[in-house]
């Protein structure tokens, strides 16, 4: 069974099972902002299980099926072996309100597997054994029993294995049941019966619910009986490609190379398919770090120098046909990863130059210095990441702490600096700098109209002269683009639409289709500006989380002009425009 059978099998088993067929949400349109990326199924309806929402009124179902993009960094040091990967897709199975619990989400897995062709003698289950706070998962336990495993194939294990969630700082969590398949955990089913607070209290749901997740490559693997995730359909082609763009040893080190090269490169092509662009912060970094280490180990394989772009276009063939949105932007995508590619190694040659110097003059001292750690960082954009596998390399160590320390420092000092700053204008600006913030708004705006909602804010800054906007974009603006987004901004401006400040949750910001691309600078409440006719308020032009000021009529701007495009490193653009004054 392909993977294009086996998600249609699982998503008509759950639509047969009453369960509504729901879209995956976005890997980086997050609305949690203690997370940066959608790492599980159930992210999208933590609102549902806490009850702060109703699933039956805006789902329209009490249970749900969906196939869930999932990125997550925290195995990645793991990737290259049987099973462990940052992009993969889950599979979920999830009830809201208490429509169902323990009893039928554990039958539904059953029957599940069973019409795969898989027995109960195949399984292997583990169930939570209790701790101080929560107790023994004693109906789980009794639940395997009475549908005919034997007690040796039912494992008791702690809350690091058996208690799942909340994503984030809070949110629904709970005790877990996993299934095991050929060694591998393939299916985790999560019964949601607290809430934990900030505090870190448990306090129980009144409405109890299921959150499944299942890894669609591992169960590829256990049905197909393969040894790794990585000789299944999902990875063959892929290998297949890398190993055509190089003559190296298939041997065990190798092997994991190419592994990594397959599993990073397809999950960057999804991260930028939805509009996120290397850089380093946050989301961004992450996109850059796993980039960089697939072009690191296809340095170390010896792959030609356009090894990407065919691997590229084959996980787009591979995977366009059930996520359309890869399909949209391969010239995007290729311009991304090439410009990446290319500054990537100028700063690997000469960040590695700068190691062996600093090298050299450690000695034999086994510990590398946190503070040269930070200073190869800082000056040549060397990841830490790839400091640490370098050392590691050799035998040596870092002070980590010395890294952190030296870091904190630096942030410290930038802090103080950008505090100065609001939102991209200077403390106390004048009536000329309240008009470009505004022009920055409609500018915002015009640009995802004309280019798509791809387009995010990346930064901004503005003085009494011009201002300057920075934004996710993988190419040069054509003549035709730039005249057409002049011309809504100065068609905005010309219709004196008005500017109006509200405050409300960070939450119902987004909810009301408020732009915010900085969420972990927002506090719970933020402010937002509309800009929208005098005679509907609720139907605005644009809307954005922002500090202010602005003018009071888009017709004080009187009309803008773009200055000047250019680029500012792989996917990103910067554009300077004035308006008159």
């Amino acid at each position: 069974m392909n993977q294009k059978e086996l998600r249609e099998k699982f998503l008509d088993f759950f639509v047969k099972k009453e369960h509504k067929k729901l879209p995956s949400s976005s890997l980086i349109d997050v609305t949690d902002p203690s997370v940066l990326l959608t790492t599980a199924g159930m992210q999208q309806f933590k609102d549902y299980f806490s009850g702060k929402r109703k699933a039956d009124n805006e789902l329209g179902s009490q249970k749900v099926t969906t196939i869930q993009k999932c990125f997550r960094t925290s195995d990645i040091e793991s990737v290259g072996d049987k099973d462990h990967l940052t992009f993969l897709e889950m599979l979920g199975n999830f009830s809201f309100n208490g429509s169902y619990f323990k009893k039928e989400a554990i039958a539904l897995s059953i029957e599940f597997f069973e019409s795969l062709g898989f027995k109960k003698k195949d399984f292997e289950v583990t169930v939570f054994e209790g701790d101080k706070d929560v107790p023994f998962d004693k109906q789980s336990y009794q639940i395997w029993l009475n549908a005919g495993l034997k007690e040796s194939q039912i494992k008791k294990c702690g809350r690091e294995d058996n208690f799942w969630g909340p994503t984030g700082d809070e949110g629904p969590c709970g005790p877990t049941t996993e299934i095991y398949l050929g060694g591998s955990e393939v299916w985790n089913i999560v019964f949601n019966q607290y809430y934990k607070d900030r505090k870190g209290s448990l306090v129980p749901l009144e409405k109890k619910g299921i959150d499944t997740g299942m890894g669609l490559e591992r169960l590829a693997m256990a049905l197909g009986k393969k040894k790794s995730v990585f000789e299944t359909d999902f990875f063959v082609p892929l290998i297949t490609e890398i190993r055509s763009a190089g003559k190296y040893e298939q041997n065990e080190a190798n092997q994991k190379e190419e592994r990594i090269i397959a599993d990073h490169m397809r999950g960057s092509v999804f991260l930028i398919a939805e509009g996120l662009a290397p850089s380093n912060l946050k989301e961004g970094y992450i996109l850059r770090r796993v980039l960089r280490r697939a072009i690191r180990s296809a340095l170390k394989l010896g792959l030609k120098e356009d090894w990407y772009v065919v691997l590229v276009k084959r996980i787009i063939e591979e995977y366009g046909g059930f996520w359309p949105e890869v399909k949209k932007g391969e010239e995007n995508l290729l311009a991304v990863i090439e410009k990446e590619n290319s500054n990537f190694k100028k700063v690997l040659r000469q960040g590695e130059k700068e190691l062996e110097k600093l090298l050299l003059k450690q000695g034999d001292e086994k510990i590398f210095s946190g503070e040269n750690a930070f200073r190869l960082f800082e000056s040549c954009g060397f990841p830490i990441e790839l400091t640490k596998e370098l050392l590691k390399e050799k035998g040596l160590e870092l002070d980590e702490k010395g890294f952190n320390k030296a870091k904190e420092t630096h942030q410290s000092v930038s802090k103080t600096i950008q505090e100065k700053k609001e939102g991209g204008i200077r403390a106390n600006p004048d009536y000329d700098e309240i008009k470009l913030h505004t022009a920055t708004h409609l500018l915002h705006k015009a640009l995802r109209d004309v280019l798509g909602d791809k387009v995010q804010q990346m930064g901004s800054d503005i003085n009494e002269k011009r201002l300057r906007f920075d934004f996710s974009f993988g190419r040069a603006l054509t003549e035709e683009e730039i005249e057409k987004v002049e011309k809504i901004v100065n068609q905005k401006i010309g219709q004196d639409l008005q500017i109006d400040k509200e405050e409300t949750a960070y939450k119902q910001a987004l909810e009301m289709g408020c732009l915010g691309f900085f969420k972990e600078k927002y506090p719970k409440n933020v402010s937002v500006y509309k800009i929208h006719s005098k005679e509907s308020k609720t139907d605005f032009f644009s809307c954005e989380i922002c500090r202010g000021p602005h003018v009071k009529l888009t017709s004080e701007l009187k009309s803008f002009k773009i200055i000047k495009q250019e680029s500012v490193g792989a996917g990103a653009r910067r554009i300077k425009a004035k308006v008159e004054k």
